[in-house]
């Protein structure tokens, strides 16, 4: 199992290249199923999860080409079995968003409930709830959703779904599916998310017909084929996020090419309050951050709000900025777990439910550290770089599901951390 070893105390300078975004490419590479004909996706991210998702698909006989750099070539026309198996799906979430597509173009589909990260249940019910409006009918058997078309139909039919909560995949479930339903669906408290806009003009290069998307009201109006296209996967908001903040904790100069500042303003707004100078340039984000900064309180809510998946990374540099900050978790109830593992390191912190307070330390020190899930594993790489001595992050599994080759990307700004096999 592989660790990473990091030798901190190094400030960063230079130019990384941010990725295409993992949140994006998943569900676009299951959008491509809605059609016959071939898709295209551009800068898609070497991540696990995206080969995992791509070993899903092909495994429903679908034609996936990947090349060397950051396209992925898809043709869903020789689909033949509209299927999700658990032995796929048990490290991934995101498999869930193979129902949407798969119903409204095959009439059926039978997905595994899904695993991912430990962080909370993350209930599949709305997308039943949403799926069922539009006329499937879904049964929860030996830990599948078995989804057919009701009795009678003949494709999904367009309906009003207002969700009782504000979710990402069931949003982009619905969308795929109402792409290709009869009539026009309406989507109430639909989320925000910049990867649901990229989704929707995907969907919409293919010949859909959405409004709305990137407000929590969204309609689309419903057509009978969608043909292929190519589509560029819009560049990861979180990957961009974790380096600013890295950046920030640690020290240095740094150009985020490719990174998009309209999509990060409340991370943005933090970093500026705690004393880092951030500010959109053409062609990315430029950081620049010069000793100690000010630890910063914040409350994660839904886009575009302070980001659920940014609050671990935010949380390493409160722990050696000056002062106390409140960090309030209201997505995950438990998506505190790389707190003790900070500790370890030296952080003052303490959890009370969905709070936790951090005090401010001048230094932390090395250790051996675990990751237990993908930001976390973010979190623990960000406070080893301004740990003293050497810091040792196992279980980086998890930081491979969501970073596209994160060690290099560090060491190309200066950063002493390399990958080692245990």
């Amino acid at each position: 199992m592989d660790k990473l070893l990091i030798r901190g105390g190094r400030s960063l300078r230079g130019v990384v290249p941010i990725s295409g975004a993992k949140n994006a490419a998943l569900p676009e590479l299951c959008a491509s199923l809605l059609t016959a004909e071939p898709i295209t996706l551009d800068n898609v991210p070497r991540l696990q999860d995206v080969s995992t998702m791509i070993r899903l698909i092909r495994n429903m006989g679908v034609t996936v080409e990947r090349d060397e750099g950051d396209q992925v070539r898809i043709d869903a026309s020789t689909l033949t079995t509209p299927e999700a198996p658990y032995e796929l799906v048990k490290t991934m979430r995101a498999s869930v968003l193979a129902l949407g597509p798969l119903l409204a173009r095959f009439g059926e589909a039978t997905v595994s409930l899904p695993g991912g990260c430990a962080i909370g249940s993350r209930p599949v019910d709305q997308h039943i709830m949403g799926l069922t409006a539009m006329g499937a009918d879904i049964v929860v058997e030996h830990g599948y959703m078995i989804a057919r078309l009701a009795k009678g139909l003949d494709r999904l039919h367009g309906a009003r779904i207002t969700t009782d909560m504000v979710t990402v995949t069931g949003t982009e479930n619905f969308l795929m599916a109402a792409a290709l339903a009869d009539g026009e669906t309406v989507l109430e408290n639909a989320a925000q998310e910049p990867e649901i806009s990229d989704l929707a003009e995907m969907l919409i290069a293919m010949g859909a017909q959405i409004e709305g998307h990137g407000t929590s009201h969204i309609v689309v109006h419903g057509v009978k084929a969608l043909h292929g296209a190519r589509h560029r996967v819009v560049p990861d908001r979180i990957e961009a996020g974790t380096f600013l903040c890295a950046v920030a904790a640690a020290g240095g100069d740094v150009l985020l090419s490719g990174a998009r500042a309209d999509h990060l303003e409340a991370v943005i707004e933090k970093l500026q309050a705690a004393g880092a100078q951030v500010t959109a340039v053409e062609g990315g984000i430029r950081v620049v951050s010069q000793g100690r900064l000010t630890a910063q309180s914040f409350r994660t809510t839904e886009y575009p709000g302070f980001p659920t998946d940014m609050q671990a990374q935010f949380m390493a540099l409160n722990c050696i900025s000056s002062g106390t900050a409140t960090v309030t978790e209201t997505i995950f109830e438990n998506r505190f777990m790389h707190v003790n593992e900070l500790v370890r390191l030296g952080a003052h912190i303490q959890i009370d439910g969905r709070r936790s307070v951090v005090q401010g330390v001048e230094r932390l020190s090395g250790a051996s550290i675990m990751a237990t899930d993908l930001r976390a594993s973010a979190s623990l790489v960000i406070a080893g770089l301004v740990a003293e001595g050497q810091t040792v992050v196992d279980r980086i599994y998890h930081l491979d599901r969501g970073y596209d080759r994160m060690e290099s990307k560090l060491r190309g700004l200066g950063a002493d951390i390399e990958r080692v096999s245990a």
